[in-house]
């Protein structure tokens, strides 16, 4: 039995919709399946009842379409070879059960791409793979594309993500998000995940989403960028421990700021802390992002200790955001408001930003002050990640933050040349 392609409307001046025909003639009935693909009639070989292969009239995602396309047939030809050797009849019913199945096919006009997302994010959290903090974000990437929909006048589908959404895309995440690359890499990310998962479920064949921020000789165009951030010293922690503080608030912020500092512990993971996991010695600390990590052991310190037993093991934890906005008044009550320069890259331009040294201070700079301060006295990337939780070194050592007077250190230790006294004649 032979099979065609066909446009649906080959007269078209826009792009028209590949179907997939055949006869049965037994039946006296003639096959019809939409392949959900479109293209333009002008990159049709209407001859050969294909895409035209060559020349000025090649679609841009010729490859993608003809992977696309070859499902349909590969597909037609196995079931009609299956049915050929038990000896029964092909039928058209059989050819749809088959096709409806193996391709997904939803209610006519209904656009799929964001049912299968909620499907998605379903399928993870129900299987546990998923911590909260991951929930969050893949809850603002669809958010993230919501809004690019609207403001792109760009509305997605499978068969649309491609090259030209790409631009889009990037063009709405650092123009009008105002995001940088690291941020918008992320993002990218979180979306490719989605979309590999999509392709193993048969939602799409469409694969082109691969080839996102790669040119045409596999080379990243946009790259993650380490940004110069503020890690604290010795001084800084004892000056804030010494500190009275006009209000009981932001006491309670700066404990919680000084606890991380100490401890290197995430933010969220905190709110995890309770007698029963805390020993004479360690906080036995169970990995939230990965459950099957052991347990961490965490050493208590005379400070961490003490402000534990300050809260009775039950810490002031406020949310993640109001922390973040309460620790920059504690800086700024400390008289930390000298100005430093933050350098950020959008693309391939550099953006410096003058702030306030406070303006600088996040609940991440706790973290960070842990790692750099234990990086400063020698102490190995195997020894800070047992307790950090890191698994990725590259990662770990991106907290680490060289500052001018450790440089200074360096190189006074290293070059330390006696200058020649000079002859008096």
């Amino acid at each position: 039995m032979k099979y065609t392609f066909k446009l649906k409307e080959p007269s078209s001046t826009k792009e028209t919709l590949i179907l997939f025909c055949c006869e049965f003639k037994a039946e006296n009935k003639r096959f019809v399946f939409s392949t959900g693909e479109n293209i333009h009639p002008d990159n049709w070989d209407a001859k050969n009842k294909f895409l035209t292969s060559n020349g000025k009239y090649k679609a841009k995602n010729f490859e993608t379409l003809k992977m696309q396309l070859n499902r349909y047939s590969d597909l037609f030809n196995e079931t009609e070879s299956l049915y050929l050797k038990i000896g029964e009849d092909f039928t058209s019913k059989i050819l749809r059960n088959v096709f409806d199945k193996k391709f997904k096919v939803t209610i006519k006009g209904k656009n799929i791409f964001f049912d299968a997302y909620d499907v998605f994010m379903e399928e993870k959290k129900a299987s546990l793979q998923w911590s909260a903090g991951t929930v969050k974000r893949y809850n603002n990437l669809k958010s993230i594309l919501k809004d690019f929909e609207t403001t792109k006048k760009h509305t997605l589908t499978f068969s649309r993500i491609d090259l030209n959404f790409y631009g889009k895309f990037a063009s709405y995440c650092m123009e009008e998000r105002k995001q940088i690359n690291n941020t918008y890499l992320k993002n990218l990310g979180f979306f490719k995940t989605f979309m590999f998962w999509a392709v193993k479920n048969t939602y799409t064949y469409n694969n082109i989403f691969e080839s996102f921020n790669h040119d045409d000789n596999g080379k990243c165009i946009i790259k993650p960028t380490l940004t110069k951030q503020i890690a604290l010293t010795i001084d800084d922690l004892n000056n804030l421990m010494h500190h009275e503080f006009k209000t009981v608030k932001l006491e309670k912020v700066r404990d919680i700021f000084v606890f991380q500092c100490v401890t290197g512990m995430r933010f969220g993971e905190m709110a995890t802390i309770k007698k029963s996991n805390v020993t004479d010695t360690y906080i036995i600390l169970k990995e939230e992002k990965d459950e099957t990590k052991e347990p961490r052991e965490i050493p208590l310190t005379s400070i961490s200790r003490y402000i534990l037993t300050k809260y009775d093991y039950q810490l002031p934890l406020i949310t993640n955001q109001k922390q973040n906005e309460y620790i920059k008044d504690v800086f700024e009550e400390m008289k930390y408001s000298n100005v430093v320069q933050k350098i950020t890259t959008k693309g391939k331009e550099n953006i410096k930003v003058d702030m306030n040294f406070y303006d600088r201070i996040s609940t991440h700079t706790a973290r960070r002050t842990f790692i750099t301060m234990m990086k400063r006295q020698g102490k190995s990337d195997k020894l800070i990640a047992s307790m950090t939780g890191h698994t990725d070194m590259k990662t770990l050592n991106s907290y680490y933050q060289v500052d001018a007077p450790e440089k200074q250190e360096a190189m006074d230790e290293v070059f330390n040349i006696e200058i020649p006294m000079k002859k008096i004649i």
